[in-house]
């Protein structure tokens, strides 16, 4: 038995899931593919199908670990195609529900992401360093900051500087 682990998303096409890729590539007539749910072998129904069409045709059984497909195939069937289907709605159901959330949150004035790290204080200091000809470097350090960060507060400054009239 060989395991081929993935810890990518599901939604990626299988040409962008090394592990997925590798599983098909190393599998041999006889041979049987275990996944977690169905919705392991595509991000969308029609890739899923092809996936299986491929395997199936191969001669390659496929086992289904949990779900409503749970156990183990060698056709296609409704209840696999079903699967499938079920998974590319619940996929496009969970797109959905966050962009609503996210444009909910903007509504409301609240941005996703990280907090900033940089507040006013620490911009004024970065860029009155800066001025003063600091590389980005001592800044960071002197401040407090990492690189990245420095590097970003900078570029922000001189974007507005040109910008204005």
């Amino acid at each position: 038995m060989k395991v081929f682990e993935e810890k990518v998303s599901g939604a990626l096409k299988v040409a962008d899931r090394p592990g997925l890729r590798a599983a098909l590539e190393y599998m041999r007539p006889g041979d049987m593919l275990t996944v977690q749910e169905a919705d392991r072998l595509g991000r969308n129904l029609l890739e899923g199908l092809i996936v299986l069409n491929d395997l199936f045709e191969q001669g390659v059984a496929v086992k289904i670990l949990a779900g409503i497909a749970a156990g183990e195939h060698v056709e296609r069937s409704l209840i696999l195609d079903l699967a499938l289907a079920l998974a590319e709605d619940r996929r496009r159901d969970i797109a959905r529900k966050t962009r609503n959330g996210l444009e909910s949150a903007a509504r409301r004035g609240r941005k996703g992401g990280r907090p900033r790290v940089v507040d006013e204080d620490k911009r004024r200091a970065i860029l009155a360093r800066r001025a003063e000809g600091q590389s980005l470097r001592e800044i960071s350090r002197g401040v407090g900051v990492s690189l990245a960060v420095v590097h970003g507060e900078v570029k922000a400054a001189e974007q507005t500087m040109t910008e204005l009239p």
